[in-house]
């Protein structure tokens, strides 16, 4: 085994205000005669302003992707047939939308030059032919998503992502201005999405340079926005895209932590969404990240925000033991938050009462 992972980015970025209206010249040698290009939007822009700016040519098809709860393996199988019968073959799949969006394109272009169902794919490096041409165009800032080298799905047995050389989209384009009026609540989720990315980073085991140096300066933009401005405006969009970005990147070479191993098994068994809840046990980790859980709690008190508390109430056996198998499954998240010996320090016993308080 190598010592050191080739790392696999982003083949092409682009970013600035206004950037969006490059899209049809980005897209352009990309395209091969009768292959469409299929654009994955979220069902949020359903007869919004933002749809009629999508250059479509010829054949090319919008599909409003619902993400009313996460991407699931079913729903990226069912998108990849659906286009394998009405096209044989696309251009490119182009995901325009928050990180469930980014995550939905990557994963139908991946299947549709990958045989069986995209759950036979979750995990590390199973994913054996590249995809079709991807692009991510981000409207929300905090995942990553745009940047990373998964697409995250809840599957029939777990909530895994497609981890792989092949996942990273060819092309992103950062443009703030679509980021603009989103709801504060969403924003604040995803943007924590992104702070928390940053402390799991910083005082994981895993910790380097590389990571070290785009997770300094994520946490470093997502502090000015979140603890420093009074007002949101345009230079938060700004900032928080490339806060996204960096905080993307800062994981890519380590990997994340305690609160993310939590929120999949919420997202997997009561279908919580990523980002809130990363909050919902970000709010309860003190033990694990103190100074991090405490400059949380400001950010949250500030903003005026609204943390869920007591979803996991009312749970029977059989579902706390369903959390707890998804959220132990995710070894590489454990060990970098705890150490190779993490399984003597985070038992079962140990992990369903942290499940009871949320």
């Amino acid at each position: 085994m190598a010592q050191f992972r080739n790392f696999r980015m982003v083949s092409y970025v682009v970013y600035g205000r206004g950037s969006f209206n490059q899209l049809d010249e980005i897209l352009a040698p990309n395209r091969k005669a009768g292959a469409p290009m299929i654009f994955l939007v979220d069902h949020f822009f359903e007869n919004k302003p933002l749809v009629n700016r999508i250059p479509l040519r010829n054949n090319d098809k919008i599909i409003f992707a619902d993400v009313t709860y996460e991407p699931k393996t079913t729903y990226v199988d069912a998108l990849a047939q659906q286009l394998k019968d009405e096209f044989g073959t696309v251009s490119g799949i182009i995901g325009i939308g928050g990180g469930s969006v980014m995550d939905l394109a990557k994963a139908v272009s991946l299947m549709m030059n990958n045989p069986g169902s995209s759950a036979d794919y979750q995990g590390w490096d199973l994913v054996k032919n590249p995809g079709v041409y991807k692009a991510g165009i981000p409207t929300l800032s905090g995942t990553g998503a745009e940047v990373s080298r998964t697409c995250v799905l809840t599957g029939p047995l777990r909530k895994l992502g497609m981890n792989s050389d092949f996942t990273p989209f060819d092309q992103i384009v950062l443009d703030p201005e679509l980021t603009a009026n989103a709801p504060a609540n969403q924003r604040f989720y995803t943007g924590m999405d992104c702070y928390i990315h940053c402390i799991e980073s910083l005082q994981g085991t895993f910790l380097n340079e590389f990571s070290k140096s785009y997770g300094e300066k994520a946490l470093e933009l997502c502090q000015y926005v979140f603890l420093e401005k009074d007002t949101w405006d345009e230079e938060c969009d700004d900032k928080l895209m490339m806060a996204s970005y960096a905080g993307g990147m800062s994981i890519a070479y380590s990997q994340v932590g305690v609160a993310h191993a939590v929120s999949y098994g919420l997202s997997y068994l009561l279908g919580t969404k990523h980002g809130i809840g990363n909050c919902i046990v970000m709010n309860h980790l003190q033990d694990y990240y103190p100074e991090g859980v405490a400059e949380f709690k400001r950010m949250v008190e500030r903003n005026n925000i609204d943390i869920p508390t007591g979803i996991c109430s009312g749970l029977t056996d059989e579902q706390f033991e369903a959390m707890i198998n998804v959220s132990m499954g995710m070894k590489p998240l454990w060990e970098n938050a705890l150490g190779k010996d993490w399984e003597k320090i985070m038992t079962r016993e140990k992990l369903r009462a942290l499940y009871e308080q949320l």
